[in-house]
């Protein structure tokens, strides 16, 4: 009894005292909590005075009055287009009519000069060995090595040139006079047909010159030869780095022009016979063959032995487009394969036959010309019966072309291999060493142009897809190779001088987010390295019909020779020029499609990381920039955006209105909307112009009233020039045509568009008509060699047609000017215009300030205040003078739709890759400013304001410091913590300074989850389909030596030998040293790696503490040494944010429920901000997955390349296919190698020879 007194008493007790603790506990819970009526204050008091604020600083009322004289015009897509469209063919017409020139030149020259004789003591411009007359000689590398040999044939020098820097080509330094030669390594420059290739081409400079004078907009002109070597103008000095891989006759340009589209099987022989240097040869072989493949070829390399197979597996049974990604598939896995067993030729052969003419008969693949590719060491007979079925019986729709691998080959072979080439139009090859691969690889192309040069009427016109100027895609593994050495050497040296700072913890911390930093995608610097381009070029043939040969005589051969290939280059930028951008408006944009569906100019092709080339950068098609709103999966693409693309590809017209996502700001920030595309192709040409016009405020554009013609004002207005409205703090978009003086240069865009309103103002100004081509011939034929000599055909090319000084946009100039006008009032500074009393309050409380002004006309200006303030940094308009380009441009426009009296605020992000210095940071706000006439309206410009972000910080504390009751609780309390996040999750202002600049998801990720699910804020999915992966490269690579039982047992005797040894010195220095150190088991073997860095010179610098004998016998450990990678193309995708406007306040006015819901969140009026009031008890969830903002890898089955094989896209094959001629069967040239007489004749000698020792 009494113990249930107890308990009951004890329960009693416990009781009271809960009630006790959870009365306490609530009333502590109401002192200390923020109501959301507090909340709700503040944002609306920190977006009442931010707006005053800006209103004033920007002064936004003068802005939108400066306006009020200018019209509305409604943008008519299809217009717009169809004119971009003309203008782009008008300019492309003059480089074709230039090309046409060169080529008709050099076929005469050839039909007349090229039997002359090359004097002995003839010099020509050797672009890789002249040197500048001007230049200091003492500064060059160091010279070649003499060499003393007899018979030494000594040749004429190269002739020297005075070089100086043209900004028209990208500031090399050229010599505009005449034109210089570029021979590849592998080829001799005095080579007999290489000589008199270059002896004869001299006479082209003349039409060089004259193209260049009628047409100053033309880049590089070039003619290359089939021999190797190509003449290009104007001159210069080649510098090749770290080595000239240059060989004109792999570039596209010369490839798709020397001959028609291909499909081509090669075929591997991996038999046993194969194996050692002859494996080596028949890998290097393929590798040349793939490079002179393009985007309009299709290949397939399969190997044989008893089996065929496909070096790439999942490239089975097909034939892939040649596009770097897929080239570079092939060529990594010719590494691979295996030699053993017995070559099964006839069931490789079957197949290769069957795979062409399945293709044949779909018209898929190139649709043009086939090939077969045949690499062996030897046939056993010529299989007459297999090209009897597969090709005879079809009018030989496949060429076979043979190579002969191997230094001893039999007669037998020679014969049979010969004549599999012959029998089937193609050509045949003996190799018995790497260094004559190349240049007897490239004689199928010559093969293959037979039916072009024996029509001769016809010059296809091939205009390339994009690709840089500068360096070959090759190079770009070398590159990536080399800086990883450079990564590596470093750290040996790093190890060697601090072994403990090295293997610490924070310093390995310390360099895993470094190489995270260089692995990133998105922040590609240095993309101005590469200029961008395409070129336009056509075949040069040799008029002769027959050609004297000497051969068992003298005797007349019938020949069907090209001579090579003449273009010219079109920079991307000068197409881009012609796309009007301010006709297209902000959030507008124009780009190009070819016929494969690929880029070639669009704003978001990024074809550049950390300053190398991307592997596949030149095949990004069209629906993986263009990303449309649908949600699916990647590379799920839907059958609507599908069938717009094959529209487009199709070079149709039409339009069409689709729901897009697009990405800002290194792919941090993403926008959604939808967009009007209006499209039509480009006559005479693979390409399909697109623009691209969002809904709402793209359907109008401002337009000065027709009565402000400039030329007109400033003749009438007495004392008054364009000049007087651009004085201080002034920029233009650096990347539009205003106006371009063809023969003047001006150190910037402003001094040149200064240049032009002075010429304006005067008298007798025209504004100067578009160019256009010349008339090229009556007939639009080419001049045939019979009409005329060559004195007269020289003379008329001797004279060009006149040439315009400049050009310029009238409508853009006209804008422009408008708008300086309009707001020159600008350049007053604030303290002079402004009436307000709180002028001085204002720049007092945020201290330095700039305010700026951009047009959309490209026009932007900006007052700093205190005018004075000295700032290291550039001026913001030289900072960010790009106007309607720019991130707070387009997002303030953007914003216009959702509030128009909103401004757009915004810091420099902080990411792991480059941290933000808070403590420099400023804040920019921007706000559009639209012009209307009563039912339309579109974007006039914006004006906007920088300041210091700590002054931000101190306003937001001021307002959040404080409340209506004395006793409520603050953000000043620990308990709570406040930020200011913009409309796509980044933090603006925080207590903690280190968060500024951060994503709100990364600090407080539970919070951000909760106002995604309450749909504050909406998760838009990216997949960046231009990505570049780092795969680990394996460092071993087995020689291909075959392992017979001796060399098995040199193996065992080696590493006897090495073991013992390592053994032995590993006693002998333990022992001696062990009374110094102490025995310690983090050691291992040595490397050779650290051998060669060991005797390296480099590594000998004095502040490098030596390392004890001990040590230095010792292995660097496992931290030391990176992991090697291969760039690779690959998808990434990420989850970026956007605030949902759509019913906000209803989303937002919740209370607040302990760590249920453990936050307020209120828009910041006239903002883009929210303001996040988070209860700092409820610590930070774990386990909450929030979608990722930083890019992954997709994960897919298959590797990128096969993935895109196995759902092959729309493409449209090019018109041009010349595949056969009646006459090429007279053409008996066939195969080059040992003559089988001559093998006859030495077999025959050796045996006579042999017979008389025995007699």
């Amino acid at each position: 009894m009494c113990n249930r007194v107890g308990i009951v008493l004890s329960l009693l007790l416990f009781l009271s005292l809960e009630s006790r603790d959870c009365s306490a506990s609530s009333q502590y819970d109401a002192v200390n909590k923020i109501s959301l009526n507090t909340v709700q204050g503040w944002a609306v008091k920190l977006g009442t005075e931010l707006y005053h604020f800006g209103e004033f600083i920007t002064r936004k009322k003068e802005v939108q009055d400066s306006f009020k004289s200018a019209q509305i015009e409604s943008r008519d897509g299809e217009k717009l287009v169809q004119s971009m469209a003309d203008d782009i063919r008008g300019m492309m017409e003059l480089k074709i009519s230039a090309v046409k020139r060169i080529v008709e030149a050099a076929e005469n020259m050839a039909f007349d000069k090229q039997n002359e004789p090359v004097p002995e003591d003839y010099q020509f411009y050797n672009s890789k060995e002249m040197e500048d007359l001007y230049e200091d000689l003492s500064m060059t590398t160091t010279p070649e090595p003499e060499f003393n040999m007899e018979n030494w044939i000594i040749r004429p020098p190269s002739k020297n040139a005075h070089l100086l820097q043209n900004p028209h080509f990208s500031n090399i330094p050229v010599n505009i006079n005449f034109s210089s030669v570029h021979v590849p390594t592998n080829v001799y420059a005095w080579a007999t047909e290489v000589i008199k290739g270059i002896h004869w081409s001299e006479g082209l400079d003349t039409h060089f010159m004259n193209n260049y004078q009628s047409d100053p907009t033309l880049s590089w002109q070039y003619f290359g030869s089939s021999t190797g070597f190509m003449r290009h103008y104007p001159a210069m000095k080649w510098r090749a780095d770290p080595v000239d891989i240059y060989d004109c006759r792999t570039r596209a340009w010369y490839m798709e022009a020397a001959a028609s589209p291909k499909d081509v099987v090669i075929l591997v022989d991996r038999s046993g016979s194969m194996t050692g240097q002859r494996r080596d040869i028949a890998k290097h072989v393929v590798t040349n063959i793939l490079d002179t493949l393009g985007n309009n070829d299709f290949v397939s390399v399969m190997t044989f032995a008893d089996t065929v197979e496909e070096i790439v597996p999942c490239f089975e049974d097909s034939l892939v487009q040649a596009t770097l990604a897929n080239l570079r598939e092939l060529k990594l896995a010719l590494d691979n394969f295996e030699t053993n067993e017995i070559a099964n030729f006839s069931a490789a052969l079957t197949r290769a036959f069957e795979l062409l003419e399945i293709y044949r008969n779909n018209s898929g693949g190139a649709n043009c010309n086939q090939a077969i590719m045949l690499v062996t060491d030897g046939v056993p007979y010529n299989y007459k019966e297999l090209y009897e079925r597969y090709n005879w019986k079809y009018d030989t729709p496949v060429r076979v072309f043979t190579y002969l691998i191997g230094r001893e080959v039999k007669v037998a072979d020679v014969r049979e291999v010969k004549w599999m080439a012959c029998a089937n139009r193609g050509y045949y090859v003996h190799l018995s060493t790497l260094a004559e691969v190349r240049e007897r690889v490239l004689e199928h192309v010559n093969v293959l142009a037979r039916p072009l040069v024996l029509q001769r009427e016809k010059h296809p016109v091939v205009w390339t897809p994009v690709y840089a100027n500068v360096t070959d895609p090759k190079v770009a593994d070398y590159l990536w190779e080399q800086r990883e050495r450079a990564e590596q050497k470093e750290r040996f040296m790093s190890q060697r001088r601090d072994k403990v700072l090295f293997n610490s913890e924070k310093e390995q911390n310390r360099r895993w987010k470094i190489t995270q930093m260089k692995q990133g995608q998105y922040s590609e610097l240095g993309n101005s390295r590469y200029q961008l381009m395409t070129s336009v070029s056509m075949p040069v043939y040799d008029l002769r019909h027959n050609e004297s040969v000497e051969e068992n005589g003298q005797r007349e051969m019938r020949i069907a020779r090209l001579l090579g290939v003449a273009g010219t280059d079109v920079p991307l930028s000068e197409i881009q020029a012609l796309m009007t951008p301010y006709k297209v408006g902000v959030n507008g944009y124009a780009f190009m499609v070819t016929n494969n569906g690929y880029i070639l100019i669009h704003p978001d092709l990024r074809p550049v990381f950390q300053q190398i080339l991307k592997p596949s950068y030149n095949s990004v098609d069209m629906i993986e920039v263009e990303l449309f709103d649908d949600d699916r999966s990647p590379r799920n693409f839907s059958k609507e955006l599908t069938a717009l693309r094959k529209e487009i590809i199709d070079q149709k017209t039409g339009n069409k209105a689709m729901n897009v996502k697009y990405h800002m700001d290194d792919m941090k920030r993403v926008g959604r909307g939808k967009k009007h595309y209006y499209w039509t192709g480009i006559s005479d040409s693979p390409f399909t112009l697109v623009v691209t016009i969002p809904e709402n405020y793209g359907r109008h554009r401002i337009t000065p009233p027709p009565t402000d013609d400039i030329h007109r004002l400033s003749l009438t207005s007495k004392n008054i020039s364009a000049l007087q409205y651009l004085s201080d703090n002034w920029s233009v978009h650096p990347d539009w045509l205003y106006c371009r003086h063809y023969e003047r240069t001006f150190s910037t865009p402003e001094e040149e568009l200064l240049y032009f309103l002075e010429r304006v103002a005067k008298p007798g100004w025209r504004w100067p008509a578009k160019p256009r081509p010349p008339e090229h011939h009556k007939n639009k034929g080419h001049e045939r060699h019979n009409e005329g000599t060559l004195e007269a055909r020289e003379r008329k090319s001797s004279n060009p047609p006149p040439r315009n000084e400049y050009y310029c946009d009238h409508g853009l100039m006209q804008a422009l000017v408008y708008d300086a006008r309009n707001t020159a009032w600008f350049n007053k500074s604030i303290s002079e215009s402004a009436s307000d009393e709180k002028a001085a309050e204002f720049i007092q409380r945020f201290g330095y300030i700039v305010a700026f002004l951009a047009t959309h006309s490209g026009l932007t200006r900006w007052q700093m205040h205190p005018p004075k303030e000295h700032n290291d940094k550039p001026q913001f308009g030289k900072q960010w003078p790009r106007a309607i380009d720019e991130v707070w441009y387009r997002r303030a426009v953007e914003q216009h739709g959702v509030d128009p009296l909103s401004y757009v605020y915004s810091v420099d992000m902080s990411t792991d890759r480059s941290p933000l210095n808070v403590s420099a940071a400023v804040v920019t706000a921007a706000h559009a400013v639209f012009h209307g006439d009563g039912h339309r309206k579109a974007p006039a410009a914006v004006v906007g304001f920088q300041f210091k972000h700590e002054r931000l910080s101190e306003w937001f504390e001021n307002i959040t410091s404080s409340c209506e009751h004395n006793k409520c609780v603050t953000c000043m309390n620990n308990n709570w913590e406040c930020y200011l996040v913009d409309n796509n999750g980044w933090v603006i202002v925080s207590k903690e300074t280190k968060h500024t600049g951060q994503f709100f998801g990364k600090i407080r990720p539970d919070i951000m989850m909760k106002l995604v699910e309450d749909e504050v804020f909406k998760t838009v999915h990216i997949v960046d389909y231009q990505a570049v992966c780092f795969r680990e490269k394996k460092t071993t690579n087995p020689a291909t030596m075959l392992l017979t039982p001796l060399e098995n047992l040199r193996l065992i005797m080696v590493w006897i030998l090495s073991t013992t040894m390592w053994f032995y010195n590993s006693i002998t220095v333990g022992l001696s040293q062990a009374s110094s150190y102490p025995f310690d088991y983090e050691y291992v073997t040595p490397t050779v790696a650290y051998q060669n860095y060991e005797n390296d010179d480099e590594t000998d610098d004095p502040n490098v503490s030596k390392p004890p004998p001990r040590i230095l016998e010792r292995d660097f450990e496992k931290l030391v040494l990176i992991n090697r990678t291969r760039p690779t193309p690959c998808d990434r995708e990420m989850y970026l944010y956007q605030l949902d406007y759509k019913n906000l306040d209803e989303k937002l006015n919740k209370p607040a429920k302990e760590c249920e819901r453990p936050f307020y969140a209120q828009v910041v009026n006239y903002t883009n901000m929210l303001l996040v009031v988070v209860d700092a008890l409820c610590s930070v969830k774990e386990g909450v997955m929030l979608p990722s903002i930083d890019a992954t890898e997709v994960q897919y089955n298959e590797s990128l390349p096969c993935l895109k094989h196995m759902h092959p896209l729309y493409r449209k094959q090019p018109t041009s296919c010349i595949r056969n001629h009646t006459e090429e069967s007279n053409v008996q040239m066939c195969g080059r190698g040992c003559l089988i007489q001559q093998s006859i004749i030495l077999i025959i000698s050796c045996l006579i020879l042999v017979l008389n020792l025995f007699t």
